[in-house]
């Protein structure tokens, strides 16, 4: 009995600690790598997530006793892979086990490079991720190389077209990355992949140390270096060609990209990365909705049935999380589904600019089973799925209106022939 309960006071730091939706950042992080050297050649990029306050777990890949889940309960929230070459995972970790893990929610940051292994390529695969099948490729590029002491063979490469997002990558401004691994391609049939970082139309992806005798599987900009996914279950994951990338020497290396005569002092390697991370992380573009209602015209509580044509108003809350308190999202794009098999009312929520969407309209003239639906998927943030069922029901029989006016020309035309018939009856009674 004594051994239960210290397990169950060893265990509540880690409960209370853990990704909740009232704190969505991850907080629990396990690293693992292929050699320890690299937390100190990385340290840069891993004191960036201390200081925002991940508790980082550095384990070797092999070791025999790394576990991601004890008892049915995930003991992290998210996984780093900066073991490239890793052939098998130590203890009860597995592809299958990594891939269960971000099916359950979880997020995933992969680092590959010119020596990645086939398990790191597998794992890329199931996440819509295609690596260059040639195991010593490596992404070349004559035009857009970045000048350095030794020219060398244009492997280094200075890259700056980003996607297209502020809330993925910030709205600073980020100066070219430096880049020196392997490219990859996105599953055509995915359409969860988004190439945040590319490489430009005069790259190429083959074996530097070897003449090209044969065109390139992959080409130009259809070249993706760093690709995000965001999950249907809003798990995110962020898979790089280059281990060195997120490196101290990259981080503080200066850039210039050849043929451009400004050199930068630095690259943007660290902003780039620890922007994207903030965004892998949740800790930025993850949304919330809450106080979902729905009342007639007029009146506050929620009814258990609407009428046809009734009128009616629609709201909710809707907040996105900053990395350290909720605070209202804006736009002017969200909307509201009346539906039943098919939306019959279509409405553009209206916004206070502080959180709070609603609008109002009309039943319509329609009885059944309808729901309330607002499916809300934007670049980069998490998708919003919310449902609420009402049922319609029609007019009873006492809720008509005693006269329709529609129905005024009948009412005359049955007056007007009795009248008539009246007036024929005294003609014919009385006329001699």
């Amino acid at each position: 009995m004594s051994k239960l309960i210290l397990l169950f006071l060893a265990l509540i730091p880690l409960l209370c600690s853990s990704f909740s939706p009232e704190t969505p950042s991850d907080r629990r992080v396990l690293v693992l790598l292929d050699d320890f050297a690299v937390k100190s050649s990385h340290s840069l990029f891993f004191n960036s997530l201390k200081s925002r306050g991940f508790d980082l777990h550095f384990h070797l890949a092999d070791d025999p006793k790394i576990a991601l889940q004890r008892y049915g309960q995930y003991l992290y929230d998210a996984l780093i892979l900066f073991s490239p070459t890793i052939e098998r995972f130590g203890g009860s970790v597995d592809a299958a086990s990594i891939l269960d893990f971000v099916d359950s929610g979880h997020d995933l940051i992969v680092a590959a490079d010119s020596n990645a292994s086939d398990l790191i390529r597998e794992i890329a695969t199931e996440c819509g991720v295609d690596f260059d099948e040639d195991p010593a490729a490596m992404v070349v590029d004559h035009s857009g190389y970045a000048v350095s002491a030794t020219e060398g063979d244009h492997t280094l490469i200075a890259s700056d077209d980003f996607i297209k997002s502020d809330v993925i990558l910030g709205s600073k401004k980020i100066e070219a990355i430096l880049f020196q691994g392997i490219g990859h391609s996105l599953n055509p049939t995915n359409s969860l992949v988004l190439k945040v970082l590319s490489a430009s139309p005069s790259a190429f992806s083959a074996n530097p140390k070897s003449k090209v005798t044969s065109p390139p599987s992959l080409t130009g900009s259809s070249i993706s270096l760093v690709s995000v996914i965001q999950a249907r279950n809003n798990a995110r994951i962020l898979i790089s060609g280059s281990l060195s990338m997120f490196s101290n020497r990259f981080f503080r290396s200066g850039v210039q990209k050849a043929g451009s005569p400004t050199k930068h002092e630095k690259s943007g390697n660290e902003q780039f990365l620890n922007e994207l991370s903030k965004w892998v992380f949740h800790e930025r573009g993850h949304l919330k909705a809450v106080n979902v209602q729905h009342h007639k015209v007029g009146e506050a509580n929620e009814p258990a049935i609407y009428r046809i044509i009734d009128n009616l108003e629609y709201s909710v809350e809707i907040y996105e999380w900053s990395g350290t308190s909720w605070e209202p999202y804006v736009a002017d794009d969200v909307q509201v589904q009346f539906y039943m098999m098919s939306p019959y009312v279509l409405k553009t929520l209206s916004t206070d600019g502080k959180g709070h969407y609603f609008t109002s309209f009309k039943v319509p003239d329609v009885y059944g089973v309808f729901q309330f639906k607002v499916e809300y998927e934007k670049l980069g943030y998490t998708s919003l799925s919310l449902s609420k069922q009402i049922p319609v029901r029609p007019f009873r029989h006492n809720e008509y209106e005693r006269f329709i006016p529609a129905a005024y020309p009948y009412y005359g035309a049955a007056f007007s022939m009795m009248a008539g018939f009246f007036i024929f009856t005294a003609v014919h009674l009385y006329n001699k």
